[in-house]
């Protein structure tokens, strides 16, 4: 495997690939983005796992600077992986002056974490479009733990006419249910035996509303109020539809339970697809 931190570099490799798929990444890899790469192979014969820390996507007073970076250890698992070309550019590289152009997210991004985290999914946008240009891949794979994350990229592939497949593939969990997620690494080991507190919630929630509940605002009002007595502090839990993330009617039956949450100064996310 291959790891390149220029753009020039990097396009001069993948010139002559016939089919690029790319893995955004920030790092700190786990066995979630493994599992993106495993997924990417299927799709094309070239990958590319980009790793950058996104300043941008950052609100003030968030986690940017300690957020951790692993580039050594990162590449070894990409390369077990299978993964072609680790793309780990500084922030120099990728922004050589002040980006002034940048991307306003759809109107599904005002809510939920966007409510939020102002200015996030900008910088996700700006820095994806970014990604696309430089590597030009026939295939882009995410996650689906970053539900309304992935619902912009795709309306960004869509609005901004990239000739580009987005592939979501599932949240990969710990034996106990907890979402893995490199900010796990920042809990201590009570607030990690807490933390499967926010998934038990939503799978309550799927389970009421499979068997016929509709009264979704009372749903996650119990959630939210289970998970604040026992000390997070909630941003939010809430039903959507999968299409547009838009509030369920009464002919929605593709629904996804989304939360956010702190415990202590972690944020975690989470969210489970039902149908009911």
């Amino acid at each position: 495997m291959q790891v390149i931190h220029t753009v020039a570099e990097l396009r001069a490799r993948l010139k002559s690939e016939p089919s690029v798929v790319l893995v955004p990444t920030m790092g700190n890899l786990h066995a979630g983005h493994l599992a993106l790469v495993e997924e990417a192979r299927k799709h094309g014969s070239c990958i590319v796992a980009s790793i950058f820390v996104n300043r941008l996507q950052f609100e003030p007073g968030g986690d940017f600077d300690r957020y951790p970076r692993t580039l050594a250890e990162d590449c070894a698992k990409l390369e077990r992986a299978g993964c072609h070309v680790a793309f780990a550019p500084d922030e120099g590289e990728l922004y050589p002056e002040p980006q002034e152009i940048v991307l306003a997210p759809p109107k599904l991004a005002d809510q939920l974490c966007g409510e939020f985290r102002p200015g996030h999914f900008q910088g996700v946008a700006t820095v994806v479009a970014k990604l696309f240009n430089i590597v030009a891949p026939h295939t882009a794979v995410f996650g689906r733990k970053d539900y309304q994350q992935l619902a912009v990229i795709r309306a960004l592939v869509r609005q901004m006419n990239y000739a580009i497949a987005i592939v979501g593939v599932d949240t990969v969990r710990e034996p106990d249910g907890l979402a893995m997620s490199s900010r796990n690494g920042y809990l201590s080991s009570e607030e990690r035996t807490e933390a499967v507190r926010l998934n038990r919630n939503l799978r309550r929630i799927k389970d009421l509303a499979e068997g016929g509940a509709r009264d979704f605002g009372a749903l996650c009002a119990f959630a939210i109020k289970d998970l604040t007595d026992a000390g997070w502090r909630v941003d939010y839990v809430a039903v959507r539809n999968r299409s547009g993330l838009a509030l369920p009617g009464p002919a929605d039956h593709d629904l996804v339970v989304l939360g956010a949450a702190w415990l202590g100064r972690t944020r975690l996310i989470d969210n489970v697809e039902f149908r009911a």
